[in-house]
């Protein structure tokens, strides 16, 4: 129960996070990037790895490694480009796709054998997005486009982790996309960079600490329920971008999209439920959120040793 709670809370956490991105659309995505990996994802970061073991850092496969790494850059930054372009429920249909995505991923990938039952939920999961969008030249928004690439860049890292993470050292699958963000983002900086008042600072602190928590909050779920129930549990993000849409950004979801959404969390619920029962190789019910520093690396003790770097 506990860890259904945690797993929730920290969702929720997320949600405010991905609400307060969006407040800050007036600036750009790395300038935002930036900070949240300066005031959250990196003191987070360090602490998983600092747990007092000498370990290598050099990794066994270098080019999956540096694709992982680029693909977790590519879909946080596309994920916070669409934030600011899209009304936050379009936003996270699109996000939520990366569960078939995934699956469709692994058939190549990882070897997986992929039924009707999963084909069928793939395809529902598909008619879910175009119930949302009812796409046409009018309606579709170059948001969108990055939405989608968000949700193929976190599929594309959750399947490189599943099959790489057994594989590779923990710190070096935390870094080397840690410092790929910092070194992107910071890079940019230097063409995009805005003078922040101490209000618009104090919100990208506030980014940053979110961060931190939703993770903590979401790792300690997986450490105390079985990932099958746990996994669900980030749809809970949808109600809460309706909320803070509705609050906040004066969006509205009309019947059509609430029905779209509902149909696309259905599907990635029954892949998932699906998944925990039939395949081998899991590659969706073992990715936690793919905006996480790290989310998709799923060693089998990394969740307690993840855990146990935060232990006093």
């Amino acid at each position: 129960m506990m860890g259904l709670v945690f797993t929730l809370a920290g969702f929720a956490v997320f949600s405010a996070h991905d609400a307060l991105v969006k407040s800050l659309s007036g600036y750009s995505v790395f300038q935002t990037i930036f900070f949240a990996m300066l005031f959250g994802y990196l003191p987070f970061s360090m602490a998983r790895v600092v747990d007092g073991r000498a370990v290598s850092l050099r990794p066994r496969h270098p080019g999956l490694v540096f694709l992982r790494a680029l693909a977790m850059v590519g879909s946080l930054c596309f994920a916070f480009m669409a934030f600011s372009m899209l009304p936050l429920v379009q936003a996270y249909v699109l996000l939520f796709t990366t569960p078939l995505l995934i699956s469709l991923m692994a058939i190549p990938v990882l070897g997986e054998k992929v039924g009707m039952w999963r084909w069928s939920m793939i395809v529902l999961g598909l008619v879910g997005v175009l119930v949302v969008l009812r796409p046409s030249p009018e309606r579709l928004e170059l948001g969108h486009l990055l939405g989608l690439l968000a949700a193929c860049c976190g599929a594309a890292a959750a399947v490189i982790s599943r099959k790489i993470g057994n594989l590779e050292n923990s710190a070096t699958l935390i870094l080397v996309p840690l410092i790929m963000n910092i070194v992107v983002s910071g890079g940019m900086l230097y063409f995009v960079y805005q003078p922040m008042p101490l209000h618009d600072l104090s919100i990208m602190f506030l980014i940053g600490g979110m961060a931190l928590l939703g993770q903590l909050l979401v790792l300690n779920g997986y450490r105390r329920a079985p990932a099958a129930m746990v996994a669900p549990m980030q749809y809970s993000q949808l109600l809460w971008a309706i909320l803070y849409g509705l609050l906040f950004f004066n969006e509205v979801a009309d019947g059509m999209v609430l029905l779209g959404a509902a149909i696309t969390v259905l599907s990635g619920i029954l892949i998932v439920w699906r998944e925990g029962k039939v395949s081998s190789q899991q590659p969706v019910l073992r990715t936690r959120n793919t905006r996480m520093v790290g989310g998709a690396a799923v060693p089998g003790a990394e969740v307690d040793e993840v855990d146990n770097a935060f232990q006093p």
